[in-house]
This record gives C-alpha cells, structure tokens and sequence, in this order.
C-alpha cells in the first residue's frame, strides 16, 4: 500500500487533484466528506455543536447550518478550537478506520485541508501539497463557492500557509493554469512517486 497525504489551502484545487487520482486509480479518504458525516442529523457531534453553539446552528429541518457555523467560528480563534475538539478526533478515527481497511495493493489518497494545522504530517510514504495564488483562490471560492472575500479572506487566515505546508512537502501541485495542465502534474506525480516502477 502507498499512503499518500494530500493537503492545500481553500480555493487551491486540492478536490480536483484528488479526482484526477481517483480516475488513474487511487482510492480517496476524504476529510471533509467525513466531516459532512459526523454531523448528520442523530449524530452524537451535531448534539455536542448545538449544545456549545446553540440551536442558531440548526436548519429548519434539524441538519447543521453549516454557512451559520462558519460565520461563528472562522474569525474566532477559541470558537473555532471548540468546534475542532468536537470534530476532529471523530474524522481523524474514521479516516484511520478506512485507510486501514484498504487492500494491501491500494494507492490511498487522504485528502485533508489541515494536515499541518493538525501535525498530522507523519507517517506517509508522499506529502503532495497543492498551491495556488492567493488572487486564484479568491476568485474561485468567490465565484464557485459563492462566498463573500471577508468570508474567503477569514477561511485562508485560519488555515497554514503555502510556506508551513511546503516544509513538510515530498511534492508541490502549482495549480495557477488550467485543468490539462493541473492533469499533467497529477499524471507526472503518478508515474513518478505513486506507482511500483516509479
């Protein structure tokens, strides 16, 4: 089995990149889709948010409201903590659940945001780290994601930098062009790093 880490900063295509992966074969642990998991209606973490955050943190349905949480925690550092001590132990066992339950011959992809905020950087055979200019990021989560640059800008000042995430790098993604040149870097790391031959 290869473990692989593959982490960026919001807005740098670390998604796409995790996609081009799974086409050429990898098998994708993805952080955040866990995170959305956890917090489903029943779940024992979306009770624990309610009862630190209030039930201002719930849609008329019972789900998480998850733009309202957002907005709680993003620009406060001791919120944002509280919220991480709920969820972050869950989505780091249920990641480690997975990626243990691969076959001996997989390529496991972890695709994680915070891997350098969470010092989960050891213990991998790669580290690919995907970056991307500041401006690019911005226009993407601005238009794609349709967030607000206060928003963005609060997202990326609670996240590592391009410099703390390139120190514990085996590979950097530039992925500032477009999507036949992000494939070709993903299909260089592939052959070169993530394959037996390689």
């Amino acid at each position: 089995m290869i473990k692989v880490a593959l982490t960026g900063g919001i807005g740098s295509g670390k998604s796409t990149v995790a996609e081009l992966l799974r086409e050429r074969g990898a098998t994708i642990v993805d952080a955040d889709a866990i995170a959305r998991e956890i917090v489903e209606p029943g779940q024992p973490a979306l009770q624990e948010i309610v009862a630190e955050f209030g039930r201002g943190m719930l849609r008329p349905g019972g789900s998480l409201d998850r733009k309202a949480l957002a907005a709680r925690v993003f620009d406060d550092a001791e919120q944002l903590a509280a919220l991480n001590r709920i969820t972050h132990p869950r989505i780091a066992q249920r990641a480690q659940d997975l990626l243990a339950s691969a076959p001996e011959d997989a390529v496991m992809v972890y695709d994680i945001a915070l891997l350098v905020e969470q010092s989960l950087h050891q213990g991998w055979d790669q580290i690919v780290v995907v970056e991307a200019s500041r401006d690019n990021r911005l226009r993407r989560l601005m238009q794609g994601r349709d967030m607000s640059e206060v928003e963005v800008r609060a997202r990326m000042a609670a996240q590592a930098s391009d410099e703390e995430r390139r120190a514990v790098a085996d590979v950097v993604i530039t992925n500032n062009g477009d999507l036949e040149d992000l494939a070709s870097q993903v299909a260089r790391l592939w052959r070169e790093k993530l394959t037996p031959s390689g």
